[in-house]
């Protein structure tokens, strides 16, 4: 099928924007990425936990969560935090969310984000094979460890989901899960089980963005760091320009990858999306014994924490912080993640050394992000992945460039874009 070649402005150069402007451009179109950094990567993306999930992704909005939200929030390592003052936004996400934690919404939102979780894993295998990218990239699965039974109890259902969507897993016990994670041997009598899923893989997200930053220049797309985007500007119901500190800049097509910045913007041209920022930490550490670090990710289902292996460090990420757009360093939310790693795997690094660095997540109430078209002909998103930013960014960008292209999609695309939201925030 031949496509129409035409001029694309995408916004946002995190990995979801990088992966949209490159996926563009490899379907024929001229494509200008705009971003408010001096380079591509630099907030969301740029120190989060390291996992391309694909078998772990899941909808926080789960039978059983409220309770358990409710006893998290009484917890000194609690993985949720909420703080007073909170806005109407957040009231009304928490609303939207609290109604997707039924059994039928769980089970057709998660096999929503397998199916582009999935196909995620075979577009970025495609662009390792056709491209010398690196990016301290590991392909040994993830290792999701329980301290409870009850852990393994709950994880059944997930079970039938992951074998629904041909995602592969296998259930294992504590010597197994040692023989996977050598370096749990030294604590293996405080875990029970964990599930390891062999094809989920590894790798320091900026460092990938960077690399395609490169490619995608190679490849004619143009880069306009630096520039803040005011508004978009609209007549007759289409996007006719971007404004902008540079002036305004034109475009065929317009693609909004702003993460939780993107509700902001598209509000103001009437398309509302229940986008907010939820907040994350992560440290990162210098890896002193290789044999007593993770092999791959671990994730502490308890604590909601991951425990990732780059070269020669390791990236601890986790906790859920309702905050808003608040960037502060909270040395509790520290405490958190650095008890996790010196709990799992305490003879791994030098916490001492450790960076400490936080982002936003851009997280919808069903866990599904938002991919495709708005009720504006020639504006599209591609944003709300949540935690799973990395995880889908190749499948996202490549899925958002075919209906863009009006190509017929790889996968099926229902359910993923703007329409099925049916209330205003």
């Amino acid at each position: 099928m031949k496509v129409f070649r035409m001029k694309v402005i995408v916004l946002g150069s995190g990995v979801v924007g990088l992966t949209s402007a490159w996926y563009l451009a490899q379907a024929g179109h001229q494509v200008t990425v705009v971003d408010r950094q001096a380079q591509s990567a630099e907030e969301t993306s740029f120190a989060n936990a390291g996992q391309i999930s694909y078998g772990y992704s899941s909808p926080w909005a789960a039978p059983g969560v409220p309770l358990k939200a409710m006893k998290w929030l009484t917890q000194k390592h609690s993985p949720l935090i909420i703080k007073p003052g909170t806005s109407p936004e957040l009231y009304l996400w928490t609303m939207a969310l609290l109604k997707n934690c039924s059994e039928k919404n769980y089970q057709v939102n998660k096999s929503r984000m397998l199916r582009v979780s999935n196909y995620s894993r075979q577009c970025l295998l495609d662009l390792r094979k056709n491209h010398d990218i690196i990016y301290e990239g590991r392909q040994q699965g993830t290792l999701q460890v329980f301290r409870k039974q009850s852990q393994v109890e709950a994880v059944e259902k997930d079970m039938q989901l992951l074998s629904a969507s041909d995602t592969r897993f296998k259930l294992l016990n504590v010597e197994e899960c040692v023989e996977k994670e050598p370096g749990l041997a030294l604590v293996k009598k405080k875990i029970v089980a964990g599930l390891h899923l062999p094809d989920d893989e590894t790798g320091d997200c900026y460092q990938f963005c960077q690399q395609l930053t490169d490619l995608a220049k190679k490849a004619g797309v143009e880069f306009k760091f630096n520039v803040q985007v005011n508004a978009l500007l609209t007549e007759h119901e289409k996007i006719t320009a971007v404004d902008s500190s540079i002036g305004t800049l034109t475009a065929d097509a317009y693609v909004v990858a702003l993460g939780c910045y993107s509700a902001q913007l598209l509000k103001t041209v009437g398309v509302s999306l229940p986008v907010y920022p939820v907040k994350g930490y992560s440290l990162t550490l210098p890896m002193e014994n290789a044999q007593y670090s993770p092999v791959s990710t671990v994730m502490d289902e308890t604590y909601k924490v991951a425990l990732t292996r780059f070269d020669d460090r390791i990236r601890v990420a986790g906790t859920a912080e309702l905050a808003g757009f608040n960037l502060d360093l909270s040395e509790k939310r520290k405490a958190t993640i650095a008890m996790v790693v010196q709990d799992l795997f305490p003879q791994a690094g030098d916490i001492s050394k450790a960076e400490f660095w936080t982002g936003l997540r851009p997280m919808t109430p069903d866990g599904t992000p938002i991919i495709g078209k708005t009720n504006i002909t020639n504006l599209y998103t591609n944003t709300g992945h949540g935690t799973l930013g990395w995880t889908m960014a190749c499948g996202s960008g490549k899925l958002l460039a075919d209906v863009v292209s009006g190509r017929e999609t790889d996968i099926d695309a229902s359910g993923l874009d703007s329409f099925r939201y049916l209330y205003q925030i």
